[in-house]
């Protein structure tokens, strides 16, 4: 069997009692590490501490291994029950869904356990959740490559009133294009979108469509290391928030559309002074 463990959004200790019994009963554990990190990162420490709280080796899963040799780990599971854990809730990603469909049509049994992610946890900010437009990704630009086909989305939340979940880039044992040319893969140091990377991408869409979907005086709220205990969310215009430091990642972005009163109070308490 396939075990697709959530693991929370903060540190080792946000799995769910029954994501642990699974964990521990498994031949095999595999974390995935490319769609989002908890607070502690991936360095050898913060392995260590996962192995122990779990008393199992882990084996981390990068975006090439899941995306394409994936169907070793599903042999695998036809075999023994290995685990599979993912960062916040497993259907937060669509490659975790192809992973389902993978497993299902091989044959493999899968029990999914879940758990908080952003789309849930970003309630925090008091902002009603179903009162969200469609959620969109902000990739890092690059300077032959800059996409923006998430401005008509959020245009259209806005056109509503509603708010636009931004989720930021994050880009992890990623090759390098002239490496892919050549043929022998080089990777990228780990980068991870901040809040204002974000903003100063959305401004610069702005300026180039000017459909005032959005403008440096928009309200917006940035949220850093949502779940952990230093998290940290500012709420303020585009312009000022270009200025605040919000620290270590992981980092979204919240646009605010039309607010209710309730949440109008609540954003009080986030704004920037």
């Amino acid at each position: 069997m396939l075990y697709i463990v959530g693991l929370g959004l903060g540190d080792e200790r946000d799995i769910t009692v029954r994501g642990l019994d699974a964990v521990r009963r498994c031949a095999k554990v595999y974390m995935e590490a490319y769609t989002s990190l908890l607070s502690l990162g991936l360095d050898p420490a913060s392995l260590a501490n996962l192995e122990k709280m779990y008393g199992k080796e882990i084996t981390v899963a990068d975006r090439e291994m899941v995306e394409e040799r994936a169907d070793q780990m599903l042999s695998e599971a036809a075999e023994a029950d290995v685990a599979f854990l993912v960062v916040g809730d497993p259907f937060g990603a669509t490659t975790h869904t192809d992973l389902v469909v993978r497993a299902k049509n091989m044959g493999v049994e899968v029990k999914v356990i879940h758990n908080a992610s952003v789309i849930n946890a970003i309630g925090v900010c008091g902002l009603q959740l179903y009162r969200y437009g469609e959620t969109i990704s902000i990739p890092f630009f690059t300077e032959t490559w800059r996409p923006d086909s998430f401005y008509e989305k959020i245009q259209n939340s806005r056109r509503l009133g509603l708010h636009t979940l931004c989720l930021l880039d994050i880009r992890v044992k990623e090759p390098t294009l002239e490496s892919l040319c050549r043929g022998k893969k080089v990777y990228e140091p780990a980068r991870f979108m901040t809040v204002n990377t974000a903003i100063s991408q959305l401004l610069e869409v702005e300026e180039l469509h000017g459909g005032s979907a959005y403008g440096p005086d928009s309200l917006c709220m940035g949220v850093a290391r949502l779940g952990s205990d230093d998290q940290k969310i500012v709420a303020g215009p585009m312009k000022k928030l270009l200025d605040v430091d919000f620290g270590p990642p992981l980092h979204c972005l919240i646009i605010v559309g039309e607010t209710h009163p309730v949440e109008q109070e609540m954003l009080e308490f986030y704004m920037i002074k």
